[in-house]
């Protein structure tokens, strides 16, 4: 537990005093017992006392004053919440070897089947954007948070020549960012920009508002290298999560009269979360698929956040001398 305004807690040593204080009381109201003639005569005038039971009502009230002096420090601690806002960008790879039909019916209809079941999983108050790449790379759907909008872009995906994985992941954080654009360096848009001119690293993963999911074969062959966009995103603290299709022996395709091997790129999509911090998940087939967009969505529900508790300690201080308050006036008819 952290206090926000921790010099607060030096009010402390108030407790302490008004403790000695009334040790002293208790003490100077002994002394004028005794100056009685006959201490018998005082006990039977005064009965059987309250005994230890006299001590609660005051011993409860400085309690309830402690605890209110650590709530005016602001209490915070660090605690599992549900995220109820943020962006996730989903990014798929369009590119012709998704018409692979290792998985049914084929990659690209298992990616966009998985896609919809994640969306729908998800709070309402999180925004939800669609990449689509193959050559190059588009913002299909900006982030919104309404699901017809997303659903109806996921279902509009259809294959196209070449992979370009970093252009993907270019316009990912393009989507991101693009509302804060003024406050970064244009450079971040610019595939083959001069990175001298890119904001300040910060610690990848760091970014909490905003993740990348990444659904691909992994097998670039066009535009920038993807593991140095993966390096602009994780200078940027964005995460990615990167989803594999297909298997690393590959299938035989036709292209255009030619058959060429598709092969799962594992190391590639491994080195892209990796250097983000974020995970690296294996889909064999649809089943497979669906099963990670679930654990996905877990990831991006809970969040440990540093939280505030003024509010807990303030109703404790409250309820103890409220306690104090209402013993005193059961047993002794006063505010002792």
């Amino acid at each position: 537990m952290s206090f926000l305004w921790i010099k607060m807690l030096w009010l402390l040593l108030i407790v302490p005093a008004l403790v000695l204080i009334y040790i002293l009381l208790q003490r100077r109201r002994q002394k004028y017992a005794v100056r009685y003639a006959s201490l018998s005569l005082v006990k039977d005038a005064l009965g059987k006392g309250p005994g230890m039971r006299r001590h609660i009502p005051p011993m409860l009230f400085l309690l309830g004053l402690a605890v209110m002096i650590v709530a005016l420090a602001r209490p915070a601690t660090t605690v599992v919440l549900p995220s109820q806002q943020g962006t996730v960008i989903l990014t798929l790879d369009i590119s012709g070897s998704m018409r692979a039909e290792d998985m049914q019916p084929n990659r690209l209809e298992a990616a966009k089947a998985a896609a919809r079941a994640f969306v729908e999983k998800q709070p309402k108050n999180v925004r939800i954007g669609i990449v689509a790449f193959s050559t190059t790379s588009a913002l299909v759907q900006a982030p919104t948070k309404d699901r017809d909008q997303v659903m109806a872009a996921i279902n509009r995906l259809a294959t196209q020549r070449g992979t370009a994985v970093g252009n993907g992941i270019l316009s990912s954080l393009r989507a991101i960012f693009e509302e804060s654009a003024s406050d970064l360096s244009l450079s971040l848009f610019d595939t083959f920009g001069d990175t001298e001119s890119l904001p300040d690293a910060v610690e990848p993963g760091s970014y909490s508002n905003a993740v990348i999911v990444l659904l691909s074969d992994g097998q670039s062959n066009r535009g920038p290298d993807p593991l140095d966009m993966a390096d602009r995103a994780a200078n940027l603290g964005v995460r990615i999560y990167t989803v594999g299709l297909g298997s690393p022996e590959g299938v035989i395709m036709n292209f255009w009269g030619r058959s060429v091997r598709v092969r799962l790129d594992e190391e590639a999509l491994k080195g892209i979360a990796r250097r983000t911090d974020g995970s690296y998940f294996k889909a064999d087939n649809e089943t497979d698929l669906r099963t990670i967009y679930e654990t996905l969505s877990t990831k991006f529900v809970s969040q440990r956040e540093e939280t505030e508790i003024t509010a807990f300690f303030t109703a404790a201080a409250a309820l103890i001398v409220l306690a104090a308050v209402l013993l005193s006036m059961l047993w002794f008819r006063k505010i002792a």
